[in-house]
């Protein structure tokens, strides 16, 4: 099941595509006794027996009964458009992005033993095709990181690792746009990355029925159709499991807290020189089984 939040002339709707991906079906007509007005209020509410019924309806080709939207006649936005809390984001969680960090820091690379953590504050999510405009952010340094998002499904605290896909609503693209020079004049990560519209996420949220654990899937990005990064959740430093189990140890996750898993080697950073975006580069995300993430940069 691939969930939506998407424009239809003025009105902004939430969705389900079909199957093939030609039609999105508004989630209101769905469940009609309940009204849910973001994605954040559904993976709240939205109970398992309802969907199984969305998966069956996602997977049928006889759906005349149900309004439906074509996909190439609507636009589509930000699946989650704010936050319940700010962005949780791994930092350092693929072996080669540590050492691509380290070689850019002039340091020997060490792996870490514990999961590295900052929060990423968002004021309002950018969407597939959102153009990102930093040209009064200060920065001249900003930098692309492909990433694959879990958004969590219930309350949980003290989880543990084995039950850790209980408490998981799905998946998204996010990419963790980056103000390289902030980072390093701060000393600190949170600065540098909570800059308005650093935040792209989409195209969709994926039911985690669709990719289950353990994971193993492809993420790329490219800038002006040059692939930068390519790599592999297989690579993860922590797995998604170990993650969750250890960021809820003492600290309560709530239903769609976003947890961004780290980036693979190939940032613009990383290069000699660097490859830092500038207006008018266009950058695209991709994570296998979610889609593509397309952003320009202005």
């Amino acid at each position: 099941m691939k969930f939506v939040r998407f424009k239809n002339e003025d009105q902004v709707l939430l969705g389900l595509y079909n199957q093939a991906m030609t039609h999105i079906y508004d989630l209101n007509h769905l469940i009609p006794e309940k009204q849910f007005e973001n994605l954040n209020t559904f993976i709240e509410a939205v109970n398992e027996d309802e969907l199984a019924v969305l998966k069956e309806i996602s997977c049928c080709a006889a759906l005349q009964e149900f309004p439906s939207y074509s996909a190439s006649d609507v636009t589509l936005l930000a699946p989650i458009q704010k936050t319940k809390h700010d962005v949780l984001c791994l930092g350092l969680n693929y072996k080669e992005h540590v050492k691509e960090t380290a070689k850019n820091l002039n340091h020997a690379p060490t792996m870490p033993e514990h999961p590295v953590y900052f929060s990423k504050r968002v004021l309002e999510m950018m969407g597939p095709d959102d153009t990102i405009d930093y040209t009064r952010s200060g920065s001249t340094q900003l930098d692309y990181e492909v990433e694959l998002a879990v958004i969590i499904g219930k309350r949980g605290r003290d989880i543990p690792a084995d039950e850790a896909e209980d408490y998981i609503f799905g998946y998204t693209i996010l990419n963790d746009l980056s103000a390289r020079d902030m980072q390093a004049r701060h000393l600190q990560w949170f600065k540098g990355k909570s800059l308005d519209g650093f935040t792209p996420v989409g195209p969709c949220v994926v039911h985690k029925s669709e990719l289950p654990l353990p994971l193993s899937l492809d993420l790329k990005s490219y800038v002006n159709g040059e692939l930068r990064q390519d790599g592999n959740t297989s690579d993860f430093i922590f797995d998604i499991p170990k993650v969750i189990a250890d960021l809820s140890t003492g600290m309560t996750l709530e239903p769609g807290d976003i947890i961004a898993t780290g980036t693979p080697k190939g940032v613009g950073m990383g290069f000699s020189p660097p490859k830092y975006l500038k207006a008018g580069d266009e950058v695209m995300c991709e994570v296998e089984g979610i889609g593509s993430l397309r952003n320009v940069i202005k």
